[in-house]
């Protein structure tokens, strides 16, 4: 089976610096041979370089890698970049970066990263990487519910401008509140090793990361604005009918509150001792990922939610009350007649 293209997201507000960290990216030639969408049409990115490319969509860079103005959705640009790959009409590249707008909620991406089959076939998501201006992005976080939103779904945040900004601890410490699991490190003009941006989440790849991710988040205050963490845990191994059902019921009625979802849960039909890490985000909710072994000696079902207005105790009532129905419905399927 053909190894399927690694995905980065770059996503971050306005003047957050995702330009001037994505051109020093794309300078390191461990990194030339990158495939780079750009979703800001209209506002002439990266140092006005796509102006040469006039009705063309795609353009090679100086750099030698090849940039992307994404014109339509997500699937038709991946998709179309793909195929012209596969037919050696361009430069064959190992990897996609995604510049993401400014004003965009990172989770519609996600969603055709992680959910269309005909994307997740031959590519697959790393990492989300956040950029916040440490001079404004506290004004952000307070007026613009996608600065909010742009924190809450990364893999890591990076806080740029730290120069004109001496004392960011409150910055900080309100960006550990939104995503205490996120690791977080401030460069300045985008001075930061490209690995650490775009290194592979917290899934399968490093089943210890995530499980220092829901220690983490389980372990947060409640947020603002009606962002709330929720934990939920398990000695008992959960029925997998009622993982399944619990978690299409949130990503149908909770939909664009269920920010974030992440655990590591034990399944009460698999008479196996590996773990499956779970993932969703608003309606998408990914496909199981069995892990080779538990992170640790620790073996509970260990599930952390980040939703904005969902009842607190309903995702954990939900899933007692489909649990009780599961083993109901299998004790009278095999009592004796």
């Amino acid at each position: 089976m053909t190894a399927r293209i690694p995905v980065g997201v770059l996503t971050g507000f306005l003047g957050a610096g995702k330009t001037t960290l994505l051109r020093r990216i794309l300078r390191d030639p461990a990194w030339a041979d990158s495939a780079v969408i750009i979703n800001e049409y209209g506002e002439v990115p990266l140092d006005h370089e796509l102006v040469a490319a006039g009705d063309e969509t795609f353009l090679s860079l100086a750099t030698g890698c090849l940039c992307c103005v994404m014109r339509s959705d997500l699937t038709e640009t991946l998709l179309g970049l793909h195929r012209r790959r596969a037919a050696g009409e361009i430069p064959p590249y190992a990897r996609v970066l995604i510049e993401t707008s400014g004003l965009a909620d990172p989770a519609p991406i996600l969603h055709a990263l992680m959910l269309e089959d005909v994307v997740t076939a031959t590519h697959a998501l790393h990492a989300v990487a956040t950029l916040v201006d440490a001079q404004h992005g506290m004004a952000a976080l307070d007026r613009h519910p996608e600065a909010q939103r742009q924190v809450l779904l990364a893999d890591r945040l990076l806080l740029t401008k730290p120069d004109l900004a001496p004392d960011t601890a409150a910055l900080e410490a309100r960006l550990h509140a939104l995503n205490p699991a996120a690791p977080m490190r401030a460069a300045i003009q985008g001075a930061v090793p490209p690995g650490w941006v775009f290194a592979a989440g917290q899934h399968a790849a490093d089943p210890a990361a995530l499980a220092a991710w829901l220690e983490q988040a389980g372990s947060a205050a409640r947020h603002s604005d009606r962002i709330a963490t929720m934990v939920i845990e398990r000695a008992a191994p959960i029925p997998a009918m009622a993982l399944t059902l619990w978690m299409q019921a949130l990503a149908e009625h909770a939909g664009p509150k269920l920010l974030r979802l992440k655990g590591l849960v034990a399944l009460a039909e698999t008479g196996t001792d590996r773990p499956a890490a779970i993932h969703a985000i608003q309606h998408v909710v990914h496909p199981l990922e069995w892990l080779e072994a538990w992170p640790s000696a620790d073996r509970r079902s260990r599930i952390v939610l980040i939703g904005q207005g969902i009842p607190r105790h309903w995702p954990a009532r939900l899933l007692a009350a489909l649990e009780a129905e599961v083993v109901e419905e299998s004790e009278r399927l095999s009592a004796p007649r």
